[in-house]
Parts: structure tokens; sequence; C-alpha cells
């Protein structure tokens, strides 16, 4: 079972699905769904459409050379069923499959870390251009903490009331009991 690739957006067409346009020169072109079929009608180029893997690899979202991808060239020579090869072609099939996903990965960390970094640099540059808007936001902020420890004091201090003057873990009460001021 050979699974194709899309012409236009690259995503794999399984056998039974999509469609097949062949030109008058014998050239075939496989569509996953009628969006692709359409967008090829119209004579739409994929890398410049957003949502296809061409957009995505000519604009550096994903990888476009990688020594992985030599592995998945289509090869139409036939080659006479032998166990072992078999079994050795699934488990290097395998291997380069955590290969491929392990540099995907750090391509893609690689490319988040400058976003972040952009994106730090342009919430840095709107800090500075709008400071006046946060200025209020940051003195009513210190105002409530205020507001939040006077609060505390008063609970504290209305505690202390009602359950008289002596308090069990301060030094002054634990030595009139005996102790070293410390609870165990």
């Amino acid at each position: 079972m050979r699974i194709e690739k899309c012409y236009f957006c690259s995503s794999p067409c399984y056998p039974g699905h999509g469609m097949t346009f062949v030109r008058n020169d014998s050239k075939q072109f496989r569509f996953c769904r009628s969006k692709c079929h359409r967008n090829f009608n119209k004579k739409r180029n994929p890398r410049k459409v957003a949502w296809t893997k061409a957009y995505r690899k000519t604009r550096g979202k994903e990888m476009a050379v990688d020594s992985t991808f030599d592995f998945e060239k289509r090869r139409n020579r036939p080659v006479k069923y032998d166990r072992d090869l078999m079994g050795k072609t699934i488990l290097a099939m395998k291997r380069v499959e955590t290969i491929k996903k392990a540099r995907e990965e750090r391509f893609f960390e690689n490319r988040m870390s400058d976003a972040k970094a952009e994106k730090k640099k342009q919430a840095r540059v709107e800090i500075e251009k709008s400071i006046e808007l946060l200025a209020p936001a940051v003195a009513n902020r210190e105002q409530v903490m205020r507001n939040v420890i006077d609060s505390a004091k008063l609970r504290i201090a209305a505690r202390k009331k009602s359950s008289g003057t002596r308090l069990t873990n301060t030094p002054s009460a634990a030595a009139a009991v005996g102790g070293d001021g410390m609870e165990e």
C-alpha cells in the first residue's frame, strides 16, 4: 500500500481517497480533497497559500533541508522479498523517525527562542510608548497594598483584644510559664 502526497498541500493521500488528475503528457497530480483540486485549477502557487506545507517550508516555519528527508524518497525499483531485509528496513524506519522528530523539536525550539526575544522587545517598546497608562495602575496597586497591610494590622489587634493580653508564642509569656520562648 503506497501513501501518496497531495500535489498541492503535501498531506498524505491514502488509497481510495482524493482524486487524480492526469494531464495529456501522462503527468499525474494527486489531490487529497476538493479544496486542493480547486486551488490547483485556479493556478494558485502552493508556496503562497498559507495553509500548505510548501508555504511553511519557504517561510522557515518547518525544516526544509535535512538528511532524514532522503530516506522518504520514492523508489520505483521492485525488490525481491527478503524477511531479514524487511526487518532491517522497519528498524531503520523507526530509527529515522525518532531522529527526525528530535531534529524537528530542536528546530522548533530554536525558532521559538528567537520569537520569544522579539516578543519581549516588542513588549518593552509598547510599555515605553504607553507608560502614562501604567503609572496610575502602579500607584493604585501601592494603595491597595497599603490597605491590605492596614486591615491585617487591625485584625491582629482585634485578635489580641479578644484573646486577652497574654500570647503563648512571645518570649515574655513563655518566660513567665518557665520555657525558653519556643513552642514544640
